[in-house]
């Protein structure tokens, strides 16, 4: 059996990170990088591991980058916080890594995702692969400053089970998410044409269209228009940042 090492980035995650952690102890190593938390995240996390870093945040890209140099084992599997490795994934990930010779140099695994304690099956949010198996020798880190991931040199594969998200537990937490990732977005997309009346009247309004009508985001009910709300919501504040900054710009 290979040795794996867990990967953890954090900061104020105190409602989360006990769970998070419960579900890769089958690890032989688990790696926290904390960003100087305020909570009682590193007293949690203490009771689980004693590989824990402090380094300040400089973007998500950039602390990604300094985990990849505390992990000592040749697979790594990558978590946030509220994300939980479930027995059938550690199952098939122990399967996988159990076989001589591996051509694949990472995995993509699906998450599934929770709005409010709800599944949410569509809105484009599922099966949502993501890169969280990897070689440490063959990985690399994606530079844009929201939605960033790991990224192979080489072969990936695909696994069948999920990993479990629990992205919104709270309509305010929610909202200070989507106000830092408008806000990253519209830094990393600044510099394209000038923002008018269409893009903040009508695009938002086609990024609902997209989820509800043509992602079956109405499949979900009640939960699905939220999610489509939201995800118009974002878009729209990108989209007055971005004006923002390009009046600034031009004054």
């Amino acid at each position: 059996m290979k040795k794996i090492s867990a990967v953890i980035i954090c900061k104020d995650e105190e409602s989360n990170i006990e769970d998070c952690l419960k579900s890769i102890l089958w690890c032989d190593e688990i790696i926290i990088i904390d960003s100087f938390s305020k909570d009682s995240t590193l007293k949690i996390a203490k009771i689980y591991t004693d590989n824990i870093f402090q380094n300040e945040w400089k973007g998500f890209s950039n602390q990604r980058k300094f985990a990849l140099t505390k992990i000592n084992y040749e697979w790594i599997i990558s978590l946030d916080a509220d994300e939980r490795c479930g027995s059938e994934l550690k199952n098939e990930i122990n399967s996988v890594l159990s076989k001589d010779n591996i051509p694949e140099k990472g995995f993509l695994i699906p998450r599934k995702s929770f709005f409010l304690g709800k599944w949410v099956r569509h809105c484009g949010w599922y099966p949502d692969h993501q890169l969280r198996l990897f070689r440490k020798d063959s990985v690399y880190i994606g530079e844009r400053l929201v939605h960033e991931g790991y990224e192979v040199n080489g072969e990936t594969g695909k696994l069948k089970n999920d990993i479990l998200h629990y992205t919104v537990n709270s309509i305010s937490e929610f909202m200070s998410r989507i106000n830092l990732y408008s806000t990253l977005s519209a830094n990393e997309k600044m510099s394209d044409r000038k923002i008018g009346v269409a893009y903040i009247l009508i695009k938002p309004f086609l990024e609902f269209m997209k989820k509800y009508i043509f992602q079956m985001g109405f499949m979900d009910g009640i939960t699905g228009v939220m999610v489509c709300y939201f995800h118009m919501m974002t878009k729209t504040l990108t989209y007055m940042k971005i004006r923002e900054m390009q009046n600034k710009i031009n004054k």
